[in-house]
């Protein structure tokens, strides 16, 4: 048995943008610290999340190494192709795909429609008897088996007895096929891999189309080969398919059944897409009609050519027409043998909780949902009804941030609380500048007016710009540029503005912070006033004292002078005269 369960979701680049939630109709998906999680018992493996999941987060099983292994192994490896190929590959002529899928190592291909035509022969068989049950739904989609036995149990009974196509169709090469010989289905469908989980005695794996291109691509044979190249042995083994390839569009199954007798008396209706399944099947018993009752169903929209494992967009009408185009009106029913009666899927149904009125009352709560004016059943969440996504948060698979309205209602009061305390005039406006929010200390800054239109609309929703403030054109540049604007000082009567003005949205939505700044203007200037007549005065004294300090030093200067001559000339007058006696001392003159 293959490890791992068909569908998964990447943490690493899941985003929480709760579209799978959305798209998911059995909501088999938890969210966990805002990502995303597949949950197995809940999952009927249609992989509708891995269509529509933005961030390529959710991921079929990749089965192809252990593919690779089996042809590498030397064991013959036969490929079972679903009748959706030639939707998938419409440029490829039969036998050039099936040249090319040898090449790269498979024994033979042949067509997963021989299942179908085997099913069709146990249908018409069925349902043509007289104690036909009022009631048959196709076991052809493992996807609906599986969600039928998980979601609506009471139906299990009506399910046809017997093979799906691609089980029948594997039980057939079985008998035709030597022992150790492999099967691996190639489609579009990722609930295939449970069948070949669930039946390793019939299937050895199951590949999708985007894993067959990848083979295609790694080998250098992306191209279909000309026309020469194909050789006798390129044909469908045993033989080739004919009304079995109209099952993988809506109507295609029914379309078959019609080719054969005995089905005159019995209704067909055709469902697809598991939002239709539910909406049709959960209260089938009224008003069905007293003959036999068939219903078709396909899990995916539009049929099996818009399964999860396509890699073109195949389910549109060019692609159905290739389907519908390989079987002629004319051709004769093959002549198919029928297979053995079991049910290719067995599963338990889901028990949800069931919870107490009070608690769901408590889960509303704490997405601030107090009555039933506040349930506004939006779906943004993605479940269909608030009560639903409470449930939901109860049993752990959803989380409070979901819940759009809840997160906008947190936003806007978050919102209001910054813009009721910031102590700046704030104000958020249009393309129109006309006003979206502002808060009170905006209309505080522009006179009594403004205050009045506040107090009676509080946010000025709608007013517009021109008429509140004196430079409205500010906010139009912004507007027209996209880039932010800062005025320091901006002068505004008497007052002096700190203004800023950027975009939120561009050339739509702008804002602007503005701060009274006059007082610290005021305050800064008489600062500035106070300084320069200190430095003044400060200037005055210097010079006052250099001035001294000059005249002083020249009358010092003057006195030192007048000083150093007279004590000069004093000292020339009282030097002694040089004796003539010899014998006197030598008397000399001070040098």
């Amino acid at each position: 048995m293959n490890a791992g369960f068909p569908v998964y979701t990447s943490q690493n680049e899941c985003q929480d943008c709760y579209k799978c939630v959305r798209h998911c109709a059995v909501k088999a998906i938890k969210i966990e610290g805002g990502r995303a999680a597949v949950v197995p018992e809940l999952c009927i493996s249609c992989g509708h999340c891995v269509r529509v999941c933005p961030a390529k987060a959710k991921h079929i099983r990749n089965d192809l190494p252990r593919v690779r292994e089996m042809i590498a192994s030397g064991q013959p490896v036969h490929l079972s192709l679903a009748p959706s190929w030639i939707a998938e590959f419409p440029d490829w002529p039969a036998e050039g795909l099936i040249h090319v899928l040898r090449g790269l190592g498979f024994a033979a291909v042949s067509e997963t429609a021989l299942g179908a035509e085997m099913v069709n022969a146990a249908l018409a068989e069925r349902l043509a008897r007289p104690d036909a049950p009022r009631l048959t739904i196709s076991t052809a989609c493992p996807a609906v088996v599986e969600y039928i036995h998980k979601y609506i149990p009471a139906l299990v009974p009506a399910l046809a007895s017997m093979p799906s196509p691609l089980l029948a169709h594997a039980g057939l090469l079985r008998t035709r096929l030597p022992a150790g010989a492999r099967i691996v289905f190639a489609g579009p469908c990722a609930a295939k891999k449970r069948e070949a989980d669930a039946h390793p005695e019939l299937l050895d794996a199951a590949i999708t189309f985007a894993d067959l291109r990848q083979m295609l691509r790694e080998a250098g044979l992306e191209q279909p080969p000309e026309a020469s190249a194909a050789t006798e042995d390129d044909r469908f083994f045993p033989h080739a398919a004919r009304e079995g390839r109209l099952y993988p569009v809506p109507h295609g199954m029914i379309g078959s059944l019609e080719r054969l007798p005995g089905l005159e008396n019995v209704e067909c209706v055709s469902l697809s897409g598991i939002p239709e399944l539910e909406e049709t099947l959960r209260h089938p018993a009224s008003g069905l009609p007293d003959r036999p009752v068939f219903i078709e169903a396909l899990a995916c929209p539009g049929g099996c050519v818009n399964g999860p494992g396509c890699v073109r967009s195949s389910g549109g009408l060019a692609g159905r027409l290739k389907v519908v185009g390989q079987v002629g009106r004319s051709d004769p029913p093959a002549q198919a043998s029928v297979p053995p009666a079991f049910l290719p899927v067995t599963g338990t149904a889901v028990r949800l909780p069931a919870h107490a009125e009070e608690r769901i009352t408590e889960a509303l709560g704490r997405v601030g949902k107090r009555n039933s004016a506040d349930e506004l059943n939006c779906g943004g969440c993605g479940y269909n009804t608030c009560r639903e996504f409470a449930g939901a948060l109860l049993d752990g698979r959803a989380e409070p941030n979901m819940c759009l309205s809840w997160l906008r209602r947190q936003a806007q009061k978050k919102a209001n609380a910054l813009l009721k305390c910031i102590p700046c005039g704030v104000v958020i406006a249009d393309a129109e500048s006309r006003v979206i929010e502002c808060n009170e200390h905006f209309a505080h800054m522009f006179g009594q007016d403004a205050e009045r239109v506040f107090e009676v609309v509080p946010g000025m929703e709608g007013a517009h710009l021109d008429r509140l403030i004196p430079f409205p054109e500010l906010f139009r540049a912004v507007l027209r540029s996209g880039h932010e604007l800062h005025k320091d000082t901006l002068q505004v009567e008497e007052k002096v503005l700190n203004v800023t003005i950027f975009t939120i949205e561009p050339h739509q939505v702008v804002g602007g912070i503005i701060l009274d700044v006059t007082r610290a203007e005021t305050h800064r200037e008489e600062i500035s006033r106070r300084a320069e007549e200190v430095i003044r005065k400060n200037l005055t004294t210097v010079q006052e004292i250099a001035a001294l300090l000059g005249e002083n030093m020249a009358e010092t200067e003057i006195l030192l002078r007048r000083l150093a001559d007279d004590f000069s000339n004093r000292q020339e007058d009282t030097e002694p005269e040089e004796p003539s006696d010899p014998r006197l001392p030598n008397w000399r003159k001070p040098e």
